[in-house]
């Protein structure tokens, strides 16, 4: 990788520069919805106890340099990861047999799959899933010193933040758009001269993967017949309020679809499914207007992705009922379960069967060899093997993440942590967990961040590329809709492990492409 496009990038700023930059990106954030709602460590409950607060989102003042190839080839590989993960689903018996291995040491893996079994045993009456996925990679520089994408994970719930990452390359765009020859924003450098980030289409391509199922579902299924709607399903304390706001916007004033927000915690007694009726339409009755009554088309889930999530059995009684119901499930329970890291890893396998070729038999074989190329070596930590040598050996472990099936940051274990954690928990507890090795990033890149709380940050960062697509499809395999666009580029400090935004590890950022 050309050192030269990091040396000297992003330019120096004096104290007059940073502190114009800071503030416009602070007031163009607030005017434009790059916010989030504050932390209670950050504002204290009760200096906000109306909840009606927000502030910048951690964004980057610069955008990142990015290697276009790397670019290119995640965006130009999502449509089959997309196909991918609906096949995974589509096979309940090899899926199972993954989860059958962990249900013994994971409870939340277990809870989802009883969930399932209930009710597969009382019989399932939607045929359609909906996927929203994101596809993570870093830019991995090979012995030969180009990069080529190796993939972090792949999302199946709530991948969130195309609403924000698409505001974020907007507000780099206009940045950047100085009269020619001035550098009235920026410092003068080549990179912030050479071009604008690519257009970024998340918000259009979520919204209309979420307007396809819609218009799948079909007529209402109620006699007499409702008025439909899709239902985002929230968290209570939900702070990334304004991303989803921007997929609901769009689904209300470009596909005309009424949408509402429900708290999970409020699903039982918000939603019904009339036991006189076989088809089990989920109806819906807003709070605020409790004389109507909507039935529910889509249920696109922004929680229930994270164990504490499921604070008692109330909470699972109220997945189920999602998922028993008519409305075509954002993920179904089976599609969460395929984003199992485990899966991920036998993909990977180099020997033994070859999964992947099997679920994409209808994709040329150059296409299914480019997706294998962005596997990162990972292993299982079973008696004997690889993955348990390389994992307890105090050297070996410091070029590897231990994962377990989990989605969202703060929940790996790195590099020198790793043989202390394993011996730490039972050695029959260890097969929940997968060993990965480190993806090897460019080493100077540097970028500046303003924090959500006012601080600024500038150091060493490594950059992680996430592609969003879209897939509608029957559980006979079959696809009705599948579409890639919009991306995510998110930016931490070399030094931290974790990258999630909403975790507080990462800055949004948008890409130069060179």
């Amino acid at each position: 990788m050309a050192e030269s496009i990091y040396s000297n990038y992003p330019p120096d700023l004096s104290p007059a520069q940073q502190r114009f930059l800071v503030t416009s990106v602070k007031d163009w954030a607030i005017q434009n919805g790059l916010a989030v709602r504050p932390s209670p460590a950050m504002i204290p409950a009760e200096a906000n106890s109306n909840g009606v607060l927000a502030t910048n989102a951690p964004v980057t003042l610069f955008p990142s340099p990015f290697p276009r190839a790397c670019f290119e080839e995640a965006t130009a590989l999502q449509e089959i990861y997309n196909e991918l993960y609906a096949m995974i689903t589509c096979n309940e018996e090899w899926l199972g047999k993954i989860v059958e291995g962990l249900i013994d040491v994971d409870d939340f893996v277990s809870n989802l799959w009883k969930v399932h079994l209930d009710v597969r045993k009382e019989g399932y009456v939607q045929n359609l899933s909906l996927g929203l996925f994101r596809s993570d990679y870093m830019a991995h520089v090979l012995p030969t010193g180009l990069p080529a994408i190796k993939q972090v994970e792949f999302n199946t719930i709530s991948s969130s933040f195309g609403g924000l990452s698409a505001l974020v390359r907007q507000m780099h765009t206009e940045l950047l758009a100085s009269p020619p020859g001035s550098s009235i924003n920026y410092p003068p450098h080549p990179l912030l001269q050479s071009g604008v980030p690519p257009e970024n289409t998340a918000v259009e391509t979520l919204s209309a993967g979420l307007a396809a199922a819609h218009e799948a579902y079909g007529v209402s299924k109620s006699s007499p017949a409702l008025p439909l709607c899709v239902l985002f399903v929230v968290q209570e304390t939900e702070r990334n309020v304004f991303d989803q706001h921007a997929l609901s916007t769009q689904l209300k004033t470009v596909h005309n679809i009424p949408v509402f927000r429900v708290a999970s915690v409020d699903v039982l007694d918000q939603t019904s499914i009339p036991s006189s009726n076989s088809s089990r339409p989920l109806l819906y009755q807003p709070p605020h207007s409790p004389d109507s009554t909507f039935e529910v088309t889509t249920v696109y889930l922004r929680a229930y992705y994270a164990p504490d999530e499921y604070k008692s059995s109330r909470d699972w009684q109220a997945r189920t009922h999602l998922e028993r119901s008519a409305a075509i499930k954002c993920p179904t329970v089976l599609n969460q379960l395929s984003g199992c890291k485990k899966v991920q890893q036998v993909l990977a396998e180099p020997t033994g069967p070859d999964h992947l070729s099997s679920f994409l038999k209808g994709i040329k074989s150059t296409l299914v060899e480019r997706v294998r190329d962005t596997f990162a070596p990972q292993y299982d930590l079973s008696i004997n093997s690889q993955g348990r040598d390389l994992a307890l050996n105090p050297d070996t472990a410091l070029n590897h993440v231990l994962k377990p099936q989990r989605e969202g940051g703060g929940n790996n274990i790195y590099k020198s942590d790793i043989p202390d954690f394993l011996r730490s928990i039972p050695e029959s507890d260890w097969r929940g967990w997968v060993l990965m090795e480190l993806i090897n990033p460019a080493a100077n890149a540097q970028n500046v961040a303003l924090r959500n709380d006012g601080e600024v940050i500038r150091g060493n960062v490594i950059s992680e590329l996430g592609v969003y697509g879209t897939i509608l499809w029957e559980n006979t395999g079959k696809i009705l809709h599948n579409e890639q666009g919009g991306y995510l580029l998110r930016t931490k400090g070399k030094e931290v492990n974790e990258g999630g935004v909403a975790a507080g590890f990462s800055s949004l950022d948008s890409a130069l492409l060179f």
